[in-house]
């Protein structure tokens, strides 16, 4: 669903760099410490904490091989940043080794998240922050939004295939998970961003590259339902000229908690 790096930089990198800084803020990461990014990407993540706190080195984990090697050839910051894969549901990392623990755009895609967040909490020391961001795929991530609206009025079978049906994208959904993976002095925050799309041409080539559910949605259809499917989202996100440029906003569901102090 996300195999090609380049193609995901393409449609998400926009969005997932300029969401990074404000996990960081949110998150209240320590000056100064080791720092474990899950799911870590194409590197976006990383490279903001890296750049925004100077004194810390982050280890970025994930399950794709392609996106290591990826986010290892644009690493800017080879002293303090390190990326291998592995799998968050079984980390092969040692009990309380990171003084926080943080995580962009990735839970929701998790087979177990459950496990994936006690993994987590026993790689964290105790009192370190433990945060994720997800997409509010509903109704806050205008440019799916858009997309699949226009989808579903063509296609009645697109709505079981619908991202605003995807866990953890709805409000309150992320801190009920943290509770109940047991950490403490959980809160919930949204985070609003904003981005341009060059014209609609930018905005649209994104869907045919293949990537995350929408991109192999397009894959599915013919030539003739992909020029239909287009016209229907133009409607919706540029009526008027295809080179006009493009505004819209986004939203994600930002949690934060920290793991409990030993008795």
């Amino acid at each position: 669903m996300f195999a090609d790096a380049n193609a995901y930089q393409r449609f998400m990198g926009r969005w997932s760099r300029l969401v990074a800084p404000q996990l960081v803020d949110f998150t209240g990461v320590p000056e100064l410490g080791k720092i474990l990014d899950v799911g870590s990407g194409t590197g976006a993540l990383a490279f903001t904490l890296a750049e925004r706190k100077p004194r810390v080195h982050v280890r970025g984990i994930d399950p794709s091989k392609e996106y290591v090697e990826y986010a290892k050839s644009k690493n800017p910051f080879p002293d303090r940043v390190r990326f291998e894969t592995g799998d968050a549901q079984q980390l092969r990392l040692g009990e309380a080794s990171f003084d926080a623990s943080i995580s962009l755009l990735v839970f929701n895609f998790i087979p177990d998240p459950m496990k994936a967040l006690r993994e987590v909490r026993r790689v964290t020391k105790p009192a370190g922050p433990v945060s994720a961001s997800v997409w509010d795929y509903g109704d806050g991530m205008k440019m799916l939004r858009a997309f699949w609206d226009g989808a579903v009025n063509l296609d009645s079978k697109a709505e079981k295939l619908d991202e605003k049906h995807m866990p953890l994208c709805r409000a309150g959904e992320l801190s009920d998970l943290w509770h109940q993976g047991g950490l403490e002095n959980v809160q919930e925050r949204p985070h609003v961003i904003t981005t341009e799309f060059e014209s609609f041409v930018d905005y649209w080539n994104a869907f045919l590259l293949g990537q995350g559910p929408a991109g192999v949605y397009v894959k599915s259809l013919n030539s003739d339902q992909v020029n239909a499917l287009r016209r229907e989202v133009k409607s919706r996100v540029s009526p008027s000229a295809e080179n006009m440029p493009i505004t819209l906003s986004a939203r994600v569901w930002s949690v934060r908690g920290t793991v409990p102090k030993r008795p």
